[in-house]
């Protein structure tokens, strides 16, 4: 019999804790009871930092779903229907987006007002079964993509054992359910480098940052998709490479680094989606100074933005501290690209050797 791979675990794992589930609600049934349902409370009070885990996790506060509240008993059944929906999604191996089972509710005549409200529904049976959306096969718009020498299998239907170089396709693999789930068949990169702007991860790829630097590339458009955030924990933990942060030089780039680190408050009821050892490895407020490059001045948001990152705790270590004291000081910013300044090739010949040896000491 064939091991199952990681996403099956996962999916094998989903199905389980829904029919725990459902067998509590036919059990409450059975008994003359009304069903209930007690989630995580995601208040503000019951989330709390994790220093040993390095993220936000949930406290032990609950709060209870009941069919005998009327007041409740909309909520209940939206997602007790939530919960049959994405076991069929599974047992069919059937992928779904957030738009699409806002839909869908409507052809099983459950009313969802808005998207936010199927939006926040779904959070809560991620929040019951402590396990992510895209477990359920559930997953965002893609936009992310990933580029590297490295071969995957895909275990989706239709594509069971075909294999792909993820170096096949000159504008990288876009980020997709198919790839996420696939299995890590070989590889001969020795980190990951994530880059926060399509933009320098097409200029990584023309210049060969694969080969030069034995690197996977990941392009995270910005803030990247959860999806995109459990595939980079999945390079870091099974193959065991590190992996590298590349952000523009601002309050939000820190943040977008941070939330590849550590997660954010907005999914603290979830474990697998942050990569700890991950490092920030630029663009820092002090390459703008060292560098000399083009930058423009720090808007009111940006330092409000700073202010808040002081007081979060997860950025207590020296370097983070460090690099958001020069901006309140400087009062400057900089985009990844500001380094063509110097020619197109000087953030890959010059930026990225010096940037790597530092961060790999630290």
């Amino acid at each position: 019999m064939k091991k199952m791979g990681v996403a099956e675990e996962r999916k094998a794992e989903v199905l389980r804790k829904l029919k725990e589930l459902g067998e509590s609600i036919y059990y409450a049934l059975q008994n003359r009871k009304f069903p209930e349902i007690y989630l995580p409370s995601r208040s503000v009070k019951n989330i709390m930092y994790d220093q040993e885990l390095r993220q936000y996790v949930l406290g032990p506060a609950k709060v209870r779903r009941s069919s005998h509240n009327i007041k409740q008993i909309r909520t209940f059944t939206q997602l007790i229907w939530l919960a049959f929906f994405v076991k069929r999604l599974i047992k069919e191996r059937k992928t779904s987006t957030l738009r699409d089972i806002f839909y869908s509710a409507q052809a099983f005549n459950i009313d969802f007002k808005d998207q936010d409200e199927s939006d926040k529904i779904i959070t809560d049976l991620e929040s019951a079964l402590m396990k992510a959306r895209e477990d359920f096969n559930v997953f965002p718009e893609e936009r992310s993509a990933i580029f590297g020498e490295l071969i995957i299998e895909y275990t989706v239907p239709g594509y069971e054992g075909k294999r792909l170089d993820l170096t096949s396709h000159p504008d990288g693999v876009m980020i997709g359910p198919a790839l996420t789930t696939a299995e890590f068949i070989d590889t001969s990169a020795e980190m990951v480098i994530a880059i926060e702007k399509g933009g320098l991860f097409t200029r990584f790829i023309e210049e060969k940052v694969h080969k030069r630097f034995k690197a996977i590339l990941v392009n995270t458009a910005g803030q990247p998709p959860r999806s995109t955030r459990y595939l980079l924990r999945r390079l870091n933990q099974e193959l065991g490479l590190p992996v590298y942060i590349f952000t523009d030089a601002d309050p939000w780039g820190m943040h977008i680094a941070m939330v590849i680190i550590s997660g954010s408050a907005n999914a603290a009821h979830l474990r697998d989606l942050t990569t700890p050892d991950a490092k920030w490895a630029g663009v820092w407020a002090s390459d703008i100074n060292k560098y000399r490059l083009p930058h423009d001045k720090l808007t009111d948001i940006d330092i409000k933005r700073l202010h808040e990152l002081k007081m979060d705790p997860r950025y207590n270590s020296k370097l983070w501290r460090d690099e958001i004291e020069i901006f309140l000081r400087h009062k400057k910013k900089a985009e990844q690209e500001a380094f063509a300044r110097y020619g197109l090739t000087y953030i890959v010949d010059k930026y990225l050797p010096e940037k790597l040896e530092i961060v790999k000491s630290l």
